[in-house]
């Protein structure tokens, strides 16, 4: 049998930026989902609701009983997959995760990280709760299997879990579980970041790194999950990434809803953060990421302000790269119309994400000239949302995606004719 594929062909960006404390607290959080290049991403809606005793529910692989009440959930979801790369659930937690690379080698079979973060979300009223769920879940069903469509591409997770009092990080290998209450700021991407400040452990995880020879540090010595753990050559790829949300969160200024997508375009104005391939040369892995190189890109984008006045809780989303797109509110609950929900394996001219891809495919032939030609267009528009928003005047959810589509369109006659043809 082959050997699971080791590839660092995802990435994933997760931040949340927290201003002030107590009463004056304000968090935002933020997410880029990257993913092969041609895999659709829509949004779903989950509805919540009570449960007889003894049902169950199908994840990707594992069959597993269902909880007794599960809350709803709008979820970003690769179309082939059941679980959710990022979401918010009707109480205002959100959740993103991210694929992480360790010693231990990843089963054929388990719980993906992204069946992890819808379980998380629907059955975590607090971010306390969803680190509860996820934690207890990985001990007693482990994770494992594919986590690219026809590929035996498989990796751990590491999650970021916030609400609007709290935050916890969340860093795993197999079964076992590293976590850590975070007050302020926080960045994670493909790499761990918990050494010896952790606040909880799985049971038994020092004694698992002793045995395979992965810690030999004196007893007495606080356990370090990223020393024991940790791929080094995994890392190389991704420390530039993290860096570049690691200096944004330093910055100074707001850092609002408005910041934070700029943030997540990170590409073109802010700068190309580059890291060395395999050949030893260089390409560009920006916090949103092209097929430059990769075999992957952004496929979907999702800004939450946790501390909005606004119940059910609203997430601001971006439907492929975010640089070639624009992102629109949806309020958890909401019904969901239907171009934001259609997906499938190939072009669908009635999918929006589908239509924001062929824009991004477009721009490829020279993002540096047609990315600030597209963004002309979708800015200001998005721009007057979130004024609206500011002044509690929203349109409908289907007058916004009825807007963007027209939107998206003009975007793409405003290309040259040698492009847009």
């Amino acid at each position: 049998m082959s050997s699971p594929d080791r590839s660092p062909l995802l990435s994933c960006d997760t931040v949340l930026a927290v201003e002030g404390e107590g009463a004056s607290r304000r968090a935002v959080f933020g997410k880029n989902s990257d993913r092969p290049w041609n895999e659709a991403q829509p949004l779903e809606l989950v509805p919540g609701g009570e449960h007889p005793d003894g049902s169950t529910v199908r994840c990707q692989a594992l069959t597993i009983p269902q909880a007794e009440r599960t809350l709803t959930v709008l979820g970003s979801r690769p179309w082939w997959l059941w679980g959710f790369e990022q979401g918010l659930n009707e109480a205002g937690v959100a959740i993103g995760n991210e694929a992480v690379y360790t010693r231990d080698t990843v089963p054929g079979e388990g719980l993906l990280g992204m069946d992890l973060v819808r379980l998380g979300l629907e059955r975590g009223a607090t971010a306390a709760a969803a680190k509860r769920v996820i934690t207890e879940h990985i001990e007693h069903y482990g994770q494992g299997g594919a986590a690219v469509y026809l590929s035996d591409t498989r990796y751990f997770n590491s999650f970021l879990v916030a609400d609007r009092e709290e935050a916890f990080v969340i860093e795993t290998s197999g079964d076992h579980w590293a976590a850590k209450r975070v007050a302020g700021s926080v960045a994670i991407a493909n790499l761990l970041t918990i050494e010896d400040d952790w606040d909880e452990c799985s049971p038994g995880i020092e004694g698992y790194a002793r045995r395979r020879g992965w810690w030999t540090e004196p007893e007495g010595r606080r356990f370090n999950f990223r020393a024991a753990f940790e791929d080094r050559e995994m890392r190389k790829m991704t420390e530039a990434r993290y860096g570049a949300s690691c200096r944004f969160l330093a910055g100074e200024g707001e850092q609002g809803v408005p910041q934070m997508m700029r943030h997540l375009r990170d590409h073109f104005e802010g700068g190309t953060v580059h890291v060395p391939n395999a050949a030893g040369e260089t390409r560009p892995a920006s916090i949103c990421l092209h097929p430059e190189g990769w075999e992957s890109g952004t496929a979907a984008s999702m800004v939450v302000d946790l501390n909005a006045a606004e119940a059910p809780p609203r997430a601001w989303c971006s439907l492929a790269t975010p640089c070639t797109s624009a992102f629109f509110p949806v309020v958890v609950g909401e019904e969901l119309p239907l171009p934001l929900t259609i997906a499938g394996g190939s072009h669908h001219e009635r999918s929006l994400w589908w239509l924001f891809h062929q824009l991004a495919n477009e721009s490829e032939a020279d993002p540096a000239t047609l990315t600030p030609m597209i963004q002309a267009v979708l800015g200001p528009w998005e721009a007057d949302l979130l004024a609206a928003a500011e002044e509690g005047r929203l349109p409908a959810l289907t007058e916004i995606v009825d807007s963007l589509i027209e939107k998206r369109a003009e975007a793409l006659a405003s290309l040259p004719a040698s492009v847009a043809g």
